[in-house]
């Protein structure tokens, strides 16, 4: 049997969040089959257990790095087109459904990308999703090209990837991964299937997420681990809190 979707999930100590994501992917309305990959990228909690006590997948990525786990994931998996997906997200029960009308639009589409939305944290994180997707939206509908995508949400074709630069770090995995689906074909857009993410990292505030994680973690180290080839700029630092918190 062909597996149409392979969902994978990058894990690092995510066992506040993990069981709702995971079932809200098993109870997709796609009609065909697919799979859920989970990688536990070096968890020290109970992430791994949860995922296979609920009858999903768990592949081992010990190399830390959110480009390595999606690496492992991907290779691991089987399915004709690959999802990236996130352990602290969750998806309506018609998001694969979207993503696959999307692809059999046309043969030239390689890969199908939402928005992404928080459905917590600060007031002001949320509003900062909604323009930058808006903006999004609102260049693909004049010029037909996806100039952004969150890694929370994007699928594309197995045989048009050619694996993910393990060199980078957070941002290599969907702004590198954009950049090559591009070069291969048609990248559609679709504003009206986001996911539902955590807002727990913007609990740091304003300045640390714009300035220190966008700026220095996030375009710098991906401009310049790119170029270099090599992690000049490591990741930033693990936010972990009990979800009570946020």
């Amino acid at each position: 049997m062909t597996i149409r979707f392979s969902v994978v999930v990058p894990c690092y100590n995510e066992a506040s969040y993990i069981s709702d994501a995971i079932t809200s992917l098993r109870n997709q309305d796609f009609p065909g089959p697919y799979e859920i990959v989970v990688v536990d990228n070096n968890c020290t909690d109970d992430t791994a257990q949860i995922a296979r006590d609920l009858g999903v997948r768990v592949v081992t990525e010990p190399s830390p790095g959110v480009c390595n786990a999606r690496q492992a994931g991907t290779a691991a998996s089987t399915g004709e087109i690959v999802v990236s997906a996130d352990a602290d997200t969750t998806y309506a029960k018609d998001w694969l459904s979207k993503i696959d009308r999307s692809f059999q639009e046309s043969g030239d589409v390689v890969a199908v990308v939402g928005p992404c939305r928080y459905h917590d944290g600060p007031r002001w994180g949320r509003v900062f999703a909604r323009t930058l997707f808006g903006a999004v939206h609102a260049v693909y509908r004049a010029t037909g090209r996806t100039c952004y995508v969150s890694a929370t949400n994007i699928a594309f074709r197995r045989d048009r990837w050619t694996g993910y630069d393990t060199t980078l770090t957070q941002g290599g995995d969907e702004l590198d991964l954009l950049r090559r689906m591009r070069r291969e074909g048609r990248v559609i857009y679709d504003h009206s299937n986001p996911t539902y993410t955590s807002g727990r990292r913007f609990n740091r505030g304003f300045f640390y997420n714009v300035f220190v994680c966008l700026v220095v973690y996030y375009l710098s180290a991906y401009l310049l681990n790119r170029v270099t080839g090599r992690r000049v700029i490591g990741s930033a630092p693990v936010f972990r809190e009990s979800r009570l918190q946020w």
